[in-house]
């Protein structure tokens, strides 16, 4: 796992959740993301953006699960992902919720519309380049209150640094003990 220790919970109490994955501040997210999907043996389904389709790399990235989105339609993006987990008997949506590898203020809100619209949870996962940790933590079962559970979602990922120190919006903030932590 190139230094990391997979922590966090499975197997899943769920068949079907779309994974936010944060931080995302480098394409090396990538790699250990696919590692650590490999290393829980998800079926997973990975969006991203359509520009990384070119020959020859996309037949791997399909061969894989990952699906290309054009970001330039992007308010059908949910109702496009939202199909992908309804037509399936089991799946992990993985979705980077700040939509970039740079440092944003705001995190896009696809993930948590998709969820609310496939009736699944919001599974809470991480590549934390400060405890060398990467895993899926929890299972968040949304609300309807976006900014209510924006807050609780968030607790999660406080204090978590990605590749790039700096570009993680929450990577100031208290860090919040996670259970791998007390070990």
């Amino acid at each position: 796992m190139c230094g990391f220790k997979p922590v966090g919970i499975y197997p899943f109490e769920t068949k079907k959740c779309v994974i936010i994955m944060a931080p995302h501040t480098s394409i090396v997210d990538f790699f250990l993301g696919l590692m650590m999907i490999r290393y829980l043996k998800l079926k997973m389904v990975m969006v991203m953006k359509k520009e990384f389709f070119v020959f020859p790399i996309k037949y791997p990235l399909k061969w894989i699960g990952v699906v290309p989105v054009d970001r330039h339609h992007s308010r059908h993006f949910a109702e496009f992902a939202t199909d992908i987990v309804k037509s399936r008997d089991e799946v992990a949506l993985i979705i980077c919720p700040e939509g970039t590898r740079t440092l944003v203020n705001r995190w896009k809100k696809g993930f948590y519309q998709i969820a609310m619209e496939a009736n699944v949870p919001i599974g809470l996962s991480h590549i934390d380049f400060r405890t060398r940790t990467l895993g899926v933590g929890q299972m968040f079962y949304p609300t309807g209150d976006y900014e209510k559970d924006m807050v609780e979602i968030e607790k999660y990922y406080h204090g978590m640094r990605g590749y790039h120190k700096g570009w993680f919006n929450l990577e100031n903030e208290p860090v919040t003990p996670h259970e791998w932590d007390k070990n």
